[in-house]
C-alpha cells in the first residue's frame, strides 16, 4: 500500500490508539522483507500496513481470509490495495479447492518479494483471545522460498481495544515493538516440515520475546 492517502487515513486512526512504537529502526528500508505478526485484534489489519508503509514506504502486500471477497466492495478495496486471497479450512471444506488457492497465494507473496515489495503475514492464521497461538509454516514456506529477511513484530494489548467478537474498539491503546530482522539462509532450498515447523517456531518464539519484554 503505497497510496498517500491510505497512509493518511491509516495514520489518523491507528495514531489515535497506539501508545508507543519501539524498535522501528529494525525496520530494513532498502530490501523487501516479510513482516511477521501476532494477531488478537481488528486493529492489527490496519496497524501493521500502517506502521510498515509509514516506516519503509514500499508497496506491501498481506494474506486476506477469502470470506472477504465475497463482498464486491471488499473486494474492490483488496484488490486495490494488493490483498492477497487464502482460504481457510472452517470457511472453504473442499481441500483440493484451499490447497490450489493457498499455493496460489505462496507464489504471489514470493512474486511480489521478488520485486522489491513488502509482504505481510499473521502466522496464527486467525484472531487470538489475547494469547499468542502456535503458527502455521506458510511463513516459514515464504521464507525460504523468497530468500529475504523476517521482521518480527509484537503487538501488545490490542485485544482489550478491539478484541474478536467486538463491534466497536475500546478507547485504550497498544504497543508495538519490532525486533531486529531474521535470516534463514542455512535453510534456503528446503522444503521438509520439520525444518519448517522448526523456522515458524523460531519466529514466534522471538514475538511471544517481544510481547513479554
Amino acid at each position: 500500500m503505497v497510496y498517500p492517502f491510505g497512509r493518511f487515513f491509516l495514520g489518523n486512526f491507528v495514531r489515535m490508539y497506539t501508545r508507543k512504537i519501539e524498535g522501528h529502526e529494525n525496520i530494513p528500508r532498502d530490501r523487501p522483507f516479510i513482516a511477521v505478526a501476532n494477531h488478537s485484534s481488528y486493529l492489527d489489519d490496519l496497524a501493521i500496513p500502517y506502521l510498515i508503509t509509514r516506516f519503509a514506504k514500499k508497496k506491501f502486500h498481506i494474506f486476506v481470509n477469502s470470506r472477504y471477497y465475497s463482498n464486491v466492495f471488499f473486494k474492490l478495496f483488496l484488490d486495490h490495495f494488493g490483498c492477497i486471497k487464502v482460504d481457510v479450512s472452517k470457511d472453504v471444506k473442499d481441500a483440493e479447492k484451499r490447497n490450489k488457492t493457498n499455493e496460489k497465494a505462496i507464489e504471489d507473496a514470493v512474486r511480489f518479494l521478488a520485486r522489491g515489495d513488502i509482504f505481510g503475514i499473521f502466522p496464527e492464521g486467525g484472531r487470538n483471545n489475547g494469547t499468542l497461538r502456535e503458527g502455521k509454516t506458510g511463513v516459514a514456506t515464504v521464507a525460504l522460498k523468497s530468500k529475504v529477511p523476517v521482521l518480527p513484530i509484537a503487538i501488545i494489548g490490542s485485544h482489550n481495544v478491539f478484541p474478536k467478537g467486538a463491534k466497536f474498539p475500546r478507547f485504550r491503546r497498544f504497543d508495538i515493538s519490532i525486533g531486529k530482522p531474521m535470516t534463514f539462509e542455512k535453510y534456503y532450498g528446503s522444503k521438509d516440515y520439520n525444518t519448517l515447523r522448526k523456522i515458524t517456531d523460531e519466529i514466534m518464539g522471538k514475538i511471544s520475546f517481544l510481547i513479554a519484554k
